[in-house]
């Protein structure tokens, strides 16, 4: 399991956050090994086997992944040219945060929209 960061308020509680959601998270375990195991995906992501059921069903439908039988595991596939799904980042595809923080060079198709300063 990970370990998120924290933040120290001035009440003196704290509280845990990342910049990435749970699904960019599982996205992007799934994108470095494809044929990973679930339990496995969802230990890296430090969250429940269950909720990584649910958000590689939500990446499915989404037109994010792909998932095919192979004897008896699943292997996924990821569609690189998917845009966020946010209106402020829309016309990005995930293929650029999966050539961030993976090994896979492809970016998928260019995006459109404002140009990089």
């Amino acid at each position: 399991m990970t370990v998120m960061a924290t933040t120290q308020r001035e009440n003196g509680s704290q509280r845990n956050w990342t910049f990435l959601t749970n699904h960019a998270h599982v996205l992007l375990a799934i994108a470095r090994n494809p044929t990973a195991r679930l339990r496995d995906v969802a230990d890296e992501v430090g969250v429940t086997e269950r909720a990584a059921q649910a958000i590689v069903a939500d990446l499915e439908a989404g037109g994010y992944l792909q998932r095919t039988r192979v004897g008896r595991r699943n292997e996924y596939t990821v569609n690189p040219a998917g845009r966020f799904r946010h209106p402020a980042e829309a016309y990005q595809h995930v293929g650029a945060l999966l050539a961030l923080f993976t090994d896979q060079g492809d970016a998928g198709p260019a995006a459109a929209g404002p140009p990089a300063p």
